[in-house]
Order: structure tokens, then sequence, then C-alpha cells
């Protein structure tokens, strides 16, 4: 719009970047944003910067903005147990290391145990370039991908917790699709099953009929079973295999609470990471009071005594 400046015209004013923005990275990772969602995104991630009291926007924001866009905000404030957080670190270091190990998956992104939304953690994949086809190689590492949490569960604790349950429900739609609508079973052959019919007056947009009879459902559910089966036998086999390297996973989750793309791939090769501290608040400086020392060591948002709230107006 004529008169605005900055990134997609956000506000009036310019918005500095800082040098570490990887513009192509924010682009994978928010396929199919509208303009609006840019916008918003851009907003949130100068918000951000402006209460870390930063006169740049970092990749840091962006990144943060990006999740809060597609995710919610942070929980914080969630109450979650040391055991319940070695859990989902182990659940969600199951996820990132296949996605390492594994020659057809996409490349991983980042991984965080900071709970948004409904989730308590999360590994996030970003592809190398706009796919319209997938590979029955793809798919097969996709759904080792998804049991990959709960079988770093049970391999590290012995048991399995409800998780999974998300990962569970998509890995078999997934095996599902590959029988019934691309024909990817040898056993089933190239055929699709199941015709979808257009049912609005049912109050649901597009119905499910069953053209075939019983015998092959039976038939479609023994090779869905067996597809999952065959990748969840695969994927524990290999974290079997790099057990050492998974625990060191969820250990580095556990300290840091989000791990990216370099430092996962790093310890799946057998390389330690740089010492983490956490920041300590220094000395205030001279002419500087220790609210402020605090705030820039910490880069804490600027928060001052919070007013009253107003008496609510009576009624009519």
């Amino acid at each position: 719009m004529k008169g605005r400046e900055g990134i997609l015209g956000v506000h009036t004013r310019k918005i500095p970047l800082c040098d570490d923005v990887n513009v192509p990275v924010l682009a994978r990772g928010t396929a199919g944003f509208s303009g609006a969602d840019l916008a918003s995104l851009v907003n949130e991630a100068a918000l951000y910067a402006a209460r870390c009291n930063q006169k740049t926007v970092r990749m840091l924001d962006f990144e943060f903005a990006k999740d809060k866009v597609l995710m919610g905000s942070e929980r914080r404030s969630m109450i979650i147990s040391d055991a319940e957080k070695r859990i989902t670190a182990v659940h969600e270091a199951g996820h990132a290391l296949l996605t390492v190990l594994l020659p057809h998956a996409d490349p991983i992104h980042k991984v965080t145990i900071i709970p948004r939304g409904m989730a308590l953690g999360l590994t996030q994949q970003l592809p190398v370039d706009e796919k319209h086809n997938y590979s029955r190689e793809y798919l097969d590492d996709q759904i080792a991908i998804l049991l990959g949490g709960r079988i770093a569960e049970e391999i590290t604790s012995g048991s399995v917790t409800t998780g999974a349950g998300n990962d569970l429900e998509r890995a078999t739609e997934l095996g599902r699709r590959m029988v019934c609508e691309w024909g990817m079973s040898d056993a089933m052959g190239p055929l699709t099953f199941g015709k979808k019919e257009e049912q609005i007056f049912l109050g649901r947009e597009i119905a499910q009929h069953q053209d075939y009879s019983e015998d092959t459902a039976i038939k479609i559910d023994q090779e869905v079973k067996r597809i999952v089966m065959q990748n969840y036998e695969r994927s524990r086999e290999i974290l079997i295999a790099e057990k050492v390297n998974l625990q060191k996973v969820a250990e580095e989750l556990l300290v840091r609470e989000v791990l990216d793309a370099e430092q996962v791939r790093r310890i799946a090769a057998g390389q330690a990471l740089e010492q983490y501290t956490r920041p300590t608040v220094q000395p205030a400086a001279a002419g500087v009071d220790e609210d402020e020392a605090r705030r820039r060591k910490e880069r804490l948002p600027i928060m001052g005594p919070v007013p009253p709230l107003q008496k609510p107006l009576p009624a009519d």
C-alpha cells in the first residue's frame, strides 16, 4: 500500500531485521499463509522483539510468532510434573531422531517440549521443496516417524502413555489411505475401495460408501495393520540401536526445552553439544538500576505496576 514501508507493509514505519533472519526458512514454514496471516506473523514478531527490548527483529522472534500463530500461545503456567516432562521429552526425542535417520523423511526443523495449545511438545519438519506426489517410501517413513514417540516411551520406561493417541490415529489413517485410495498394497492390488459421495443433507460434506464385500473389508483391515506394524518394527529396531542418542536428545530437551535441526543432527552423529548455561543476573552497571540490568540480561519484557481494575458499571 502506498505510503507504507517495511515488511509486508506492517504499520507505517520500517521494521529493521537482524542479520540472522533466514527468509527462505520462514517461507518454507509458512506455506499456505494468506497475506493477512503473514502480516499477523510479522506483527507478532515485532511485538515480541519490542517486549524483549530489541531494536531489531531476530529469527528467534519470527519463530516465536510462527509458533503462536500456528499453535497458540505458550502455556508456561501449566503445571507439569518432572515425570510427565521427562516422558514428553522422550516422546519428542523419538520423533526427532527418526526424522534424521530415515532416508525419505522431510528434514527436521526443530523439536520443543514447551506446551502450546493442547500439545505438550512438538517436532516440526520442513519440506525442502513443494510436493504434489508422495512415494510409498516417503509415506512409510511418515508412519514410522509418527510411531516413534510411542516406541521411545516403551523402550526407555517399559510402558506407554496416552500421549501417542493422535500419532496412532494419523498413522492408521495414512495406512488406510495407502490401501484404499492409492493402491499401495500388493495384496489388494491397484484398486480403490470406498466411493465418496456428497451428501450435504445428511449433515456431512462427504460420506464414505462401502462398495465392497465384508471379506474385502477384512482384508483391508489386515493390510492396514500389516503396513502400520511393519513400520512399527522398523522404527523399533532403529531406536533400540540408537538408544544412547535417544536418551541424549531427551536430556538436552529437558535442559534447553528447544533443539534446532543442527543440534539434533549433531547428537544423532554422536557429537556433543556446547554446554548450556541459563542466563544469570549481572550486577548493575553505573547509572543503571538493578531491574533494568536484569531485564537487559534476561531479555524480559518491560512491565510496570499493574493499575487497579475499575469497578464495573451498573447494569441498566
